[in-house]
C-alpha cells in the first residue's frame, strides 16, 4: 500500500507532480531508503544516490476480485499510464521504453542490479518503464538534465495496482542482459 490509497487518479495533478518531481533535488550520494507517510506509515517515496521514486496513484485492493472486475482494474491503470504518457510526450517529446525483465530476473536470482532498479523492485514496481530524457530540470532546487519515468506495478494478486514516477540524474536505460 502507498500513501496515495483512496485518491482518485487526476491527470492534471499527476502532470503537476511530474513537474515538481523533475524540479526537486535528488540526493547525490547515500544509501537507498524508503520513506513512509507520517500518519499511516504507507510508502510515500524512495530515494537513493541520484534518484527518487514516488507513487502517483494507487488503485483499490483486488482482494476477492476476479474477471471481469480484475480486467477493468488493469485496464484503468493502463489507461492512466497511457494518458500521462501522452501528456508528457506532448510536453517533453517522445518517450523510450526500458524493459525490466532482465534486471528483475537477476534481482530474483540474488545478483546485483542497479540501485534504481533495486529500489523499484523493493516496492513491487516490476512493470517496464516509460522514460523521457534528458529533460531539463527547471525550477527551485532543480539542476541539470534529468531522466523521468513512469510505471505501473503490483505486488501480488490481491494488492492494488500502483502508478509510480521516478526521476534520475543519470540516464535510465535498459541494461545489457547478463547470462
Amino acid at each position: 500500500m502507498t500513501s496515495r490509497a483512496g485518491e482518485p487518479f487526476a491527470l492534471p495533478r499527476a502532470v503537476a507532480e511530474a513537474g515538481q518531481l523533475l524540479a526537486a533535488p535528488v540526493p547525490a550520494t547515500g544509501p537507498t531508503a524508503g520513506q513512509g507517510d507520517p500518519v499511516t506509515g504507507e510508502w510515500s517515496a524512495t530515494e537513493g544516490a541520484g534518484f527518487r521514486v514516488v507513487p502517483l496513484w494507487e488503485g483499490d485492493p483486488l482482494t476477492g476480485v476476479y474477471a471481469p472486475e480484475w480486467n477493468d482494474a488493469e485496464e484503468a491503470a493502463d489507461a492512466y499510464l497511457a494518458a500521462l504518457t501522452r501528456e508528457l510526450d506532448h510536453r517533453w517529446g517522445p518517450h523510450t521504453m526500458v524493459r525490466l525483465h532482465g534486471p528483475l530476473r537477476a534481482w530474483q536470482a540474488g545478483a546485483p542490479v542497479e540501485p534504481l532498479f533495486q529500489a523499484l523492485f523493493a516496492v513491487d514496481l516490476y512493470g517496464d518503464l516509460t522514460v523521457w530524457g534528458p529533460v531539463g530540470a527547471a525550477g527551485p532546487g532543480g539542476s541539470g538534465d534529468r531522466w523521468f519515468g513512469v510505471t505501473v506495478g503490483q505486488s501480488d494478486g490481491d494488492a492494488p495496482l500502483v502508478l509510480a514516477a521516478l526521476v534520475s540524474g543519470e540516464p535510465v536505460t535498459e541494461p545489457d542482459e547478463v547470462g
